[in-house]
């Protein structure tokens, strides 16, 4: 806009300038070739915009080589001026040099890898990428590890506490007992063990009289089942309890697992089975009452079958340890469907499903 305007204004003096007299005209350009001289011995270096660069670089291309003296600037200044016209005339926008910016979901992506997989190094996460159908160079994934504050794979940190306690809770079993009273005021005895890691609970049995033989045998027994399953584990966590005797641990070392005591009087030593015990009382035992043995047996199964396969838990991001029973919504909106109810124990706990 200032070139505009610069060049009205000239078109407009020139206007001015055609009716007058060639004598006036001359004395005029005196006058200003003086002013100019007084304004250079005052000013070394003026101060130019854009537009006033480009009309000397126009005007320059009009006027003789010889008359180029009366510029306040020197020839070479001219023709620099001029060819950067000449080059931002001819300059069209091209693509930014070097390679393709990343996506940020494969980014994120990088970096999750990189969290979640401390050993791997920069090769062994393009190879995983590559499997996953990705394309990136070794140097990119150093660069994005880089800009998060991650190294190389020897320079990062070691694991944290909840990592390192949730892996060793997958090799890791917990049993207690808990006890009952029946209507008639008789004391049944409940032997569980649970999985620390996926919160499964196992009834081991129901008995008014737990001796040491007793709890042996369901010791036997759970540890077959448990080789039928496959599952490997190391530790088994229970407390001091004097009805554990030295058979019901042999029973789990000749198994290759290793017994770990409680320390006396810590609770929160064996928190999860603890945890598990005050669930099943406030939701289901609590409101109960229990004729026998029998029927306390028929109860702890309906609960666990709803425990294990239905009910929430908040370890599991609110998700049943066995997550093939739970039924999940397809990604539609769930008020399109029906959901039906099922009840447990008579109507104490619900269940509710999508109807197919």
């Amino acid at each position: 806009m200032s070139f505009l305007y610069l060049a009205l204004r000239k078109l407009i003096e020139l206007a001015l300038l055609r009716p007058r007299s060639a004598e006036y005209k001359e004395l005029e350009i005196v006058v200003l070739r003086h002013e100019l001289s007084v304004l250079r011995r005052q000013i070394h270096r003026p101060d130019l915009r854009p537009a006033d660069r480009a009309f000397l670089a126009a005007a320059a291309r009009l006027l003789p080589r010889w008359r180029w003296s009366s510029f306040f600037v020197t020839p070479q200044t001219l023709l620099a001026w001029h060819r950067r016209l000449v080059a931002r005339r001819w300059t069209y926008p091209s693509r930014r040099p070097g390679r393709p910016r990343i996506d940020p979901a494969l980014h994120a992506l990088i970096l999750r890898l990189a969290r979640e997989n401390r050993r791997w190094g920069y090769r062994r996460i393009v190879g995983e990428l590559a499997g996953l159908g990705f394309s990136v160079s070794t140097t990119s994934v150093r660069r994005i590890l880089a800009g998060a504050g991650l190294g190389p794979a020897g320079a990062r940190s070691g694991p944290s506490w909840a990592d390192f306690i949730r892996h060793q809770a997958k090799s890791t079993i917990a049993c207690d007992f808990f006890t009952v009273d029946t209507v008639f005021l008789r004391r049944v005895y409940v032997l569980f063990f649970i999985e620390l890691a996926s919160r499964r609970v196992h009834l081991a049995g129901v008995t008014e009289r737990p001796d040491g033989a007793w709890v042996t045998q369901q010791a036997r027994n759970f540890v077959w089942n448990l080789q039928d399953g496959g599952s490997p584990v190391r530790f088994l966590l229970r407390d001091n309890d004097a009805k554990f005797s030295g058979a019901f641990d042999e029973v789990f070392r000749s198994d290759g697992i290793e017994v770990i005591r409680t320390p006396v009087e810590a609770p929160k030593a064996n928190a999860i089975a603890e945890r598990f015990v005050g669930t099943m009382r406030r939701e289901c035992l609590d409101w109960l009452l229990i004729a026998n043995r029998r029927h306390l047996e028929r109860v702890l199964q309906t609960f666990l079958n709803h425990y294990n396969g239905h009910r929430p838990h908040r370890g599991l991001g609110l998700a049943a340890p066995d997550r093939a029973n739970v039924f999940a919504f397809p990604p539609t909106s769930p008020m399109n469907r029906s959901v039906i109810r099922r009840d447990r124990l008579g109507g104490l706990i619900h269940e509710y499903h999508a109807a197919a």
